[in-house]
């Protein structure tokens, strides 16, 4: 009879069991500690599962991190992939086909987010955090010259030579690839074809990089690698530059330091039909996950969709939010400052970063191509056509 009733206790033990969901996730700062609370709110409202955040590093870091895990058999059961990275995961056969399991529709997210994560005819994303690229811009030091937030690419290149002098310059290159991403779609052109090939030597993306080219020449600008990028932030907070792009995610973090000037956000500068390309990522369940782990890492993404907690997101992180019904929760945070919605209103001319599992490969080539010819003086042409045979020859 003991022996029965521990064989129950047991068994009832087992069907009570929290199930955890390990989360690995690519956010630092404010955003980072939002995740922990959300975690935290979500393990306190129910007892069937048990989500476990890990930051990881940043978005590369991560996918380093992710890759190892995936041979060892280690990985999480939610992962926030970065949306030029998310296509290989799915096209790698890496992540869970969601169809049908979401529990929310289309029509309150915004088109361009909710169609992201669909590959194949196949749902593999949850829309998490989106972001648009922003000019960040010394508002004080363009007062002082009479210079207005360029809306163009001629006048961005006319405002950089205005403003810069023997101590500054007026543009800060961070080379790598989602700005110049930004340079070439805005101008109307894509860093891959409709058939998913490599696009480089695209006479858009030629001409944004002569564009940089003749900026360097002209001393008026500093460029930094990825890698520089913490170093980036401290040319423009200590005056070094006047200008620099950068995700509207970026903010918070630039909020540490004190800025001796007044800080302006614009839009990215856009020729006539010009777009923006998507940043962010998506999350994804991972293969290996237990069909409970699947269901708890979706029931805490709802959790996250609620609109009420989607306003929290954009308020600790400055990401912009996926769903329409969240927006009257954020009226006074964009009131009590209107340069926040800079990156919100972008939207409306935002296209998804290429879907091509390669592109992660091909970016390397790209941020080679832009490094020797800002820095090392390379014809643009020239530059861009080697990398372009690069990405080819990875095929």
């Amino acid at each position: 009879m003991k022996r029965a009733v521990f064989l129950l206790a047991g068994l009832l033990g087992l069907a009570l069991a929290q199930v955890e969901v390990s989360f690995w996730h690519a956010m630092d700062g404010p955003a980072g500690r939002q995740i922990e609370a959300f975690a935290k709110a979500f393990n306190a409202e129910q007892t069937r599962y048990r989500v476990v955040p890990r930051y990881v590093g940043d978005y590369r870091e991560a996918e380093t991190r992710l890759i190892a895990a995936l041979r060892t058999g280690t990985q999480p059961v939610l992962y926030q992939a970065e949306i030029a990275f998310f296509p290989r995961l799915v096209a790698e056969g890496r992540v869970e086909a969601l169809d049908g399991k979401l529990g929310l529709g289309p029509d309150d997210f915004y088109p361009a987010v909710w169609a992201y994560g669909v590959m194949n005819g196949h749902r593999y994303g949850l829309p998490f955090n989106t972001s648009t690229p922003v000019l960040y811009y010394n508002a004080s030091v363009f007062r002082a010259r009479g210079v207005a937030p360029p809306k163009d690419w001629a006048a961005f290149e006319a405002a950089a030579e205005r403003l810069s002098d023997r101590r500054r310059k007026g543009y800060i290159a961070v080379l790598e690839s989602w700005t110049f991403e930004s340079m070439v779609t805005s101008r109307g052109g894509s860093l891959v074809t409709a058939d998913g090939r490599p696009n480089f030597a695209s006479p858009e993306a030629i001409d944004a990089l002569a564009m940089l080219h003749r900026m360097a020449k002209k001393r008026a600008l500093i460029a930094r690698r990825l890698a520089e990028a913490q170093f980036a932030l401290l040319d423009f907070v200590r005056t070094k530059g006047m200008m620099v792009f950068a995700s509207i995610a970026n903010w918070p973090a630039a909020e540490n330091y004190s800025f001796a000037f007044d800080l302006g956000v614009a839009p990215v500068p856009r020729e006539k039909g010009g777009k923006v390309p998507m940043g962010g990522a998506q999350l994804v369940v991972l293969k290996g996950a237990s069909p409970a782990q699947v269901e708890g890492a979706l029931a805490f993404w709802r959790f996250l969709m609620r609109p009420e907690n989607i306003a929290k997101w954009v308020e600790a992180s400055y990401y912009v939010p996926v769903r329409k019904s969240a927006l009257p929760y954020l009226k006074g945070f964009y009131a009590q400052n209107p340069y926040r919605k800079a990156a919100f209103e972008q939207l409306a001319y935002a296209v998804p970063r290429p879907r091509v599992p390669e592109f992660v490969i091909w970016r390397v080539y790209l941020e080679e191509a832009l490094e020797k010819s800002v820095k090392g003086g390379m014809d643009p042409r020239r530059a861009l056509e080697e990398a372009q045979k690069k990405a080819l020859e990875a095929r």
